[in-house]
């Protein structure tokens, strides 16, 4: 479900901004005289003592007021104000950490380029992992993580060490804190369908691209005011990601690549034959008039709104759950019969459904956040993101504070014990935690997807939430592993890097042009013209550092 921008760092223009840490750690002595309790020095010996008893000093978040600046780059990306609600107001008075977002004006890679040049950085950007963090690593404008990693109990603890180690720079440290991290399947990608729609039109099979295909020519001939298949925001994939799904098994996600598989080796996408017959099939439906017609220029909030009014029969994309949750209880609210369910992922007929994967996930998440070089404090940073990514902050994000959805914790000291109204008022919970999903900066998948499913393992289906009840049903056994093709795009100031750039303005000029092709045959051309122009920008020096890439990542994964 996610949106990505470019991070643009002019490496010959950057002010090179140098943080000077300053540590303190006491060295106690060991004397053979024991001080008279009123002797002056005798105060002094006890703090020493017990500082070495205790090991490292640690920052307390609570003692003193800790004001945090974050900067997400991503053009869409919005951050509530912080304290505007109970939940980070009781951060704010009893943690006392204050969150300030540095808006980026739509436009995040000139704002990167101008917070840089002028030396003003964020504490904390929150965006992509890979080149764009290689690059402000470079620079020397990020923090290693490495010395505070060992010293706090939270990231060291739910962080799979294979992970980490697959996070780490070529020089070796730790600059990423990762988000939504994981040992095990998750992800939200997938097929969203209303429910009210398809009883009408009599609960037709769902299945296979031709279904879908006559299912939307249903739902055109009939609710003409109703989108038949909403794609989200297509300008990045969505929706078309999970097409190109349907037609290959054990898909990947290979669409950020313009690569795909071919043996033990990569070849351009354009001649996959399977995506080729995915494009040709998205730009039929488009043609057709069967998929939203503002797919490449349409915002988040358009979206939500036709979700919500009950005007979309089909949804797909990366993270529709977070979405459709939301607007199923609203529909809910109107008629107990309305609202939205999923289906199992759509494939083309003759394929195995069980090797069709809308989503893939990775043990390293979604994306990361980094600490600059500009915070006063970076350890105090840190501590704020190891907090939030442990058991209480976690809790904090899902739940709430104390007293509402839950009360009290079990015998193992950090899992919340929920309250009734963790049902009686479900919907509410989902609205909460939709609100909540901007500043979920550092997610626990591990934590919070077994804290969840356990607990609503012992409801009722009719009293679980929407959003969990079908990751459990669907989403997370049909989301591809692909934790082997992580940390694989080239640095931009490379040769690799060039070319690849240039492959990327072909891919996302053809993308929105197949879309609006009047036949498949000149759909098809195109993708034969995108072919020929990449590999003219030398993809093929890109598919070879792929392949060195991926080689790589599986030997790490293999322990070797």
């Amino acid at each position: 479900m996610k949106k990505r921008s470019k991070l643009i760092v002019n490496v010959l223009s950057v002010l090179m901004i140098v943080a000077l840490l300053a540590g303190c750690s006491g060295k106690g002595g060991n004397s053979a005289q024991t001080p008279e309790p009123n002797s002056s020095s005798a105060g002094n010996t006890q703090e020493q003592n017990t500082a070495e008893n205790e090991g490292p000093k640690l920052y307390e978040l609570g003692k003193d007021p800790l004001n945090i600046t974050l900067y997400g780059n991503y053009d869409w990306y919005t951050m509530p104000k912080w304290g505007d609600d109970p939940t980070t107001k009781w951060v704010q008075d009893n943690k006392k950490v204050t969150i300030t977002e540095i808006p980026n004006g739509g436009n995040t890679a000139q704002k990167l380029n101008t917070m840089i040049a002028s030396g003003e950085l964020p504490d904390i950007i929150w965006g992509d992992r890979g080149t764009d963090v290689e690059r402000l690593r470079d620079a020397g404008l990020l923090v290693p993580l490495d010395d505070y990693i060992d010293k706090y109990p939270n990231l060291k603890k739910w962080l799979d060490p294979v992970a980490m180690n697959m996070l780490r720079s070529p020089d070796g440290k730790l600059y990423q804190f990762p988000n939504w991290y994981t040992n095990r399947p998750n992800g939200n990608a997938g097929w969203v369908v209303n429910k009210k729609i398809y009883k009408e039109l009599g609960e037709p099979k769902l299945e296979t691209t031709d279904d879908l295909y006559a299912y939307l020519k249903q739902v055109k001939e009939k609710f003409p005011k109703v989108v038949p298949f909403e794609t989200d925001l297509a300008k990045d994939g969505h929706g078309l990601d999970q097409i190109y799904s349907a037609f290959k098994e054990d898909n990947l996600g290979f669409q950020r690549f313009f690569a795909v598989p071919d043996g033990e080796k990569m070849k351009p996408i354009y001649k996959d034959e399977a995506f080729r017959e995915s494009v040709v099939y998205a730009a039929k439906l488009f043609r057709e008039g069967l998929m939203t017609q503002d797919a490449m220029t349409q915002t988040r909030d358009q979206v939500d709104e036709k979700l919500i009014n009950g005007r979309v029969a089909v949804y797909a994309s990366a993270n529709p759950t977070v979405y459709a949750m939301t607007a199923d209880s609203e529909l809910r609210k109107k008629d107990p019969e309305d609202g939205y369910f999923m289906v199992w992922p759509i494939h083309k007929e003759g394929l195995d459904k069980d090797k069709i994967y809308p989503g893939t996930y990775n043990k390293l998440g979604w994306n990361a956040a980094v600490i600059t070089t500009s915070a006063k404090d970076p350890e105090a940073v840190f501590a704020f993101l190891d907090y939030w990514t442990g058991p209480e902050g976690t809790t904090l994000q899902f739940w709430g504070v104390e007293g509402e959805y839950w009360q009290g914790l079990e015998a193992d000291g950090y899992t919340p014990k929920f309250t009734e109204k963790y049902v009686t008022q479900r919907d509410q919970l989902s609205e909460y935690q939709t609100k909540m999903d901007p500043i979920m900066w550092v997610g626990n998948t591990v934590f919070a997807d077994d804290t969840k499913g356990k607990y609503e393992s012992t409801l009722a289906e009719q009293d679980r939430n929407w959003a969990t009840y079908w990751q459990y049903q669907i989403t997370w056994k049909t989301q591809g592993d692909g934790t082997q093709f992580v940390n694989m795009t080239p640095m931009p100031d490379s040769e690799e890097g060039i070319s690849y750039q240039r492959a990327r303005d072909i891919w996302l000029q053809v993308r929105a042009q197949t879309l609006y092709t009047k036949s498949d045959e000149e759909t098809l051309a195109l993708l034969d013209k995108a072919y020929d122009d990449t590999m003219s920008a030398g993809f093929d020096k890109v598919l070879d550092f792929y392949v060195q890439k991926w080689n790589e990542n599986k030997a790490m994964i293999n322990g070797n």
